[in-house]
């Protein structure tokens, strides 16, 4: 399998069923199963002891970072293939602590695309589904090389 051949809903799609490798990032942010469709994402994430800030709560920058995943990939999801996309704004809104070792939820769905940019909203749930963060995002898309 190709992966550059592949539109991103395929890439997605073959890496959320084990098909591809995901990304060393996953392993690093505790993301788990991911679920795909078009302009959706859904992405399982788990914060443990290597996303603690000095004063032992789970540091912002593990909500930021996936919620910029989870916001990329549904854009992701909607580009052909041989296109790819870059972050270039992610406005995050920090709502409750983040709990360690516990599974949350993060879903995004794409809200614009266009033929340069596409812009998603996502949100980080808790396992009672209490709203945690929410994000904006806005992302480059870049087209193929002929």
């Amino acid at each position: 399998m190709n992966p550059a051949a592949l539109s991103g809903l395929e890439l997605l799609q073959a890496t959320a069923a084990g098909t591809l490798p995901r990304a060393s990032m996953a392993e690093t942010m505790g993301l788990k199963e991911m679920e795909v469709a078009k302009g959706r994402v859904i992405l399982h994430a788990r914060a443990d002891r290597r996303h603690l800030n000095p004063m032992g709560g789970v540091h912002g920058g593990f909500a930021a970072t996936v919620l910029d995943s989870v916001t990329g990939c549904a854009v992701h999801s909607m580009l052909d293939p041989g296109f790819s996309y870059a972050t270039v704004d992610l406005g995050i809104k920090m709502l409750r602590p983040v709990p360690v070792d516990e599974d949350l939820v993060a879903e995004a769905l794409v809200t614009h695309l266009s033929r340069s940019i596409g812009a998603a909203e996502g949100t980080l749930r808790d396992s009672s589904g209490r709203l945690l963060a929410s994000a904006s995002a806005t992302c480059f898309i870049r087209h193929p090389r002929p």
